[in-house]
This record gives structure tokens, sequence and C-alpha cells, in this order.
């Protein structure tokens, strides 16, 4: 029987909480996110700069002997949810995460060795070069051809709502040669790469297409492992992406309870009415069990769990609903001021209903569930 991982937070990790929690108040505010998504720059370079190579937060699933901290999953969800609750423009998720997780997964070679080193320095900004809303388990994607080039392959393709694509220099791209897959690695300099940014809902989180013509790239993964260390890293992703829900959907909470505080009509503060009491201790309990369903997929992953496949659309066929209910009740109990653009309720939104979009809607991951646990098809 398998052994069911602690869920606590460590020391350690409530010291990275506290570490970044502080860099976050001081480079973060809410201020200057509202600032920047109203700009044409939406990422924060210095604190980008910050987190990835002061803190070395880039490198946390990077083992040590490439230059990273070799850190585990449960460490990534603490700094997600951290960087979730600032909505910091940062491609965090779609670096530190996802590219890495990929390349973490693929076999040891060169190219891999030296990418995974730049990413864990935060020197360079790597994105898995997949629709946003891929779900684990879809089919390896077909959109990106290959043809061989010595130990190389040229690249022909497009990829649309790639994460950070605007950001990123380094792309981890799937790529089909001859029917079989492989895991490419392609400079965002190439000769034949161009790349677009799209308007989305989330300006804090850009994603757009890339195109490639001809494109040189490097063999990450080569057939037989590519598949494979795509799957890992989807599912990494939608595993951890449940932190980042969590953290929403915790700083939503406490800016409405913050203002049920000291907003008052009739004399009273409006916290103490009864039917805004109830809706606040609702979201409470389901942002509390939101809390052990993130805290559990992570652990999944961080031990490798043979559950990790389930703990991670589990997670995402919940956190993702209870973080847009808490952001939507955070406008909502701000009454009037929480529609407005010049406070920070909308970016919260903005940030959950994107993110439910993300590793696939709950509704497929419910889907995927059925088939995980071996649920009978329904008509």
């Amino acid at each position: 029987m398998t052994a069911i991982p602690a869920l606590l937070y460590s020391d350690v990790e409530e010291d990275l909480r506290a570490t970044l929690r502080g860099l976050l108040a001081d480079r973060c505010s809410w201020n200057d996110v509202l600032a920047r998504v109203d700009s044409q720059e939406p990422y924060d370079d210095a604190l980008w700069k910050a987190v990835a190579a002061e803190l070395g937060l880039a490198g946390l699933l990077v083992p040590d002997e490439l230059g990273g901290a070799g850190a585990t999953a449960r460490e990534v969800g603490v700094a997600l949810e951290e960087l979730a609750r600032a909505v910091a423009p940062v491609p965090f998720f779609a670096s530190a995460v996802l590219a890495t997780s990929a390349l973490v997964a693929a076999p040891a070679g060169e190219a891999r060795d030296e990418a995974l080193r730049a990413l864990a320095s935060g020197s360079r900004v790597g994105t898995l070069a997949v629709p946003a809303t891929t779900t684990p388990g879809s089919d390896f994607p077909l959109s990106v051809t290959g043809a061989p080039d010595g130990d190389r392959l040229l690249l022909t393709g497009a990829v649309t709502s790639v994460l950070a694509v605007d950001r990123a220099d380094l792309f981890v791209v799937p790529v089909v040669v001859d029917g079989a897959p492989y895991l490419a690695l392609v400079d965002g300099s190439a000769t034949g790469f161009t790349r677009s940014r799209i308007t989305t809902l989330d300006a804090t989180r850009p994603i757009g297409t890339l195109t490639l013509d001809g494109v040189s790239a490097s063999i990450a993964a080569a057939p037989g492992e590519a598949a494979e260390a795509l799957q890992e890293a989807l599912v990494v992703g939608a595993a951890l992406l449940a932190s980042e829900q969590l953290g929403v959907a915790e700083r939503a909470l406490e800016e409405a309870i913050g203002y049920l505080k000291v907003r008052h009509q009739f004399g009273r503060p409006i916290g103490s009415y009864q039917a805004l009491r109830h809706r606040a201790a609702d979201l409470w309990a389901d942002i509390a069990a939101a809390r052990a369903t993130a805290r559990y997929a992570a652990a999944a992953v961080a031990e490798g769990s043979d559950d990790a496949e389930v703990a991670a659309s589990l997670a995402q066929s919940y956190c993702g609903d209870v973080a847009v209910h808490a952001a939507e009740e955070c406008v909502q109990m701000h009454g009037g001021i929480g529609f407005t653009w010049e406070h920070p309720a909308h970016l919260y939104l903005k940030r959950a209903m994107s993110a439910a979009l993300l590793m696939g809607t709950a509704d497929r991951h419910r889907a995927r569930l059925g088939t995980l646990v071996g649920l009978p098809a329904t008509d």
C-alpha cells in the first residue's frame, strides 16, 4: 500500500515562503503590476532576475550537478503560491516548471545539460512549445515536423497559444520526424524563427504563436524518450498549476475579508452581516480543501508516486474552479470599487480565469480522471 505523503509545509518551505513574500512585497506591489499591464512591457525583468538568479528559484527542479537547487515539486509549489498571490509578471511557470520539467525528464546529453544550466542560472528563459491548454495524456503534437540535418534537425511548422512566447529565448519543441516523436531545442534568435504575441485576458501572462521555417535545432530527446518526457512535463505542470490557483484564491479571500472589516454601512462593518460572513466562511472551507488537494499533487510529483497523474488531474478538476470562485467573490464583496480598474481585484480574477484554462479545463481533467481510475464510460 502506498504511503500518503505529508501535506504540512516543512521549515525549509516556510523559510522559502517568507523570503519570497518579502521580496515580492518590496518589488511587486499591485500598483506596480497594474501600471505594467497598461504598458507594452508586461514582464518585470528586474523582478525576474531577483527571483530567478538572486534567490535561485529558476533552478529549483534542476539537479545540483547542473547548477540547480536539486529541490522538489513541493518547494516549487510554495514558490508558485507566493508568485500567484502577487500576480507577479514573471515567466516562472513557463520556464522553471514546463520547460525545465521536460528537459529534466529527457536523457542526459550535451545540448540538454547546457540548456538546464542556463535555465537554472536565470540567464535564459525557456518555454515548452505546446498550446497552453494542452492536457496531460494528449496525443503527441503534430504541428511541427522535422528533417534530419546531420546531428541536428530542420524544423517547419507553427504552434499557437504558447506561454511566454515573446519573452523566452529557449524553446523545447515537440517535433515529428518521419512519424517519430522528438523533443528539439530551438534558440529564439535562430534564422527562420518568428513569433507574435496575442491579446489575452491576463496581461501578466502573455501567450502567442511561434512559426518555424527551416529552423535548425538540436535534439533533446529521441524516439522512445521524447513522448515520455513531454507527458512528464504536462503532468508536473498540471499538478503545480494547482499551487498557483491556491495562491490566487487565498489572496482573493484575504483581500475580501480585509474589506469586509473596514467598509461600514448603516454604522457597522459589512463583515458583521450574516450573509457575507457565511459566504466568506464557505469560501474559506473550499480553499482549505483546495490546499490539501494542491499539496497532495505537489507531493505526489515530488515523490515520484504512481498516483501523480491522478493527483494532478484531481487538483486541476477542483482548484481551478475554487480560484475563479474566490476571485469572483472578491470582486462582489468589494461592491462598486471591486469593478474598477484602479482596484487589484480584477488582477486576481483574470489570473484565476486564465489559469483555469491552462493545462486543460476542469471538465477535461474530470474526464481524464474517469479513465485513470477505470470508471465505466457513460453515454
